[in-house]
């Protein structure tokens, strides 16, 4: 959902942990451009199925998906629309995200003014860092559009590793290991 804009595709990449290895699919991609439709004229449907398989002996790092999405300007020039990222989910099933996005912002009117002028909007050099922290606090960046991602996760041999992240009563699992979340009396 981007109120105002029409005609947009996203990216995609993963961003992990150094203890995981994607075995098979495709790290990052492209979608094909998407347009409003008379029938659902605020939503933009993308239909883009993305296929990837990790493995680790370790959650730090647990991987995330950031998802960039473009568009043309006034001018046609292919300007970013907006920066999202969230983890992909770590219980088995289908589960869907919506991930609030934003766009950098010029930090002085001059540079604002130049930057719609000249058609050179402000944007990252890499995606990646919207799914990390480092460096973040001191980005200007304004909230632009929602993203919705429906994930059908499969996990395997978690309890081997001696993790439980079988759905439960609880309303929201952890990654804490089996030794640890049981009681001792």
């Amino acid at each position: 959902q981007f109120p105002g804009f029409d005609d947009l595709y996203c990216k995609f990449c993963f961003v992990y942990g150094q203890d995981w290895v994607p075995t098979a699919g495709l790290e990052e991609g492209i979608s094909q451009i998407t347009s409003k439709s008379d029938v659902a004229p605020t939503t933009l449907v993308w239909n883009f199925p993305i296929n990837i398989t990790f493995k680790s002996t370790n959650p730090s790092g647990w991987p995330q998906i950031v998802v960039s999405v473009y568009g043309p300007d006034f001018f046609g020039n292919d300007v970013v629309r907006g920066y999202g990222a969230v983890h992909v989910p770590f219980t088995p099933g289908r589960h869907t995200r919506t991930i609030p996005m934003f766009v950098p912002e010029s930090t002085s009117r001059l540079q604002k003014f130049t930057s719609w002028f000249t058609g050179r909007r402000p944007e990252f050099t890499d995606p990646r860092v919207v799914a990390q922290g480092e460096g973040r606090e001191v980005t200007r960046v304004r909230s632009q559009g929602f993203v919705t991602i429906s994930f059908n996760v499969v996990t395997k041999d978690m309890k081997k590793l001696g993790y439980d992240v079988s759905p439960s009563d609880m309303q929201t699992p952890s990654l804490v290991p089996v030794a640890e979340g049981i009681p001792k009396y």
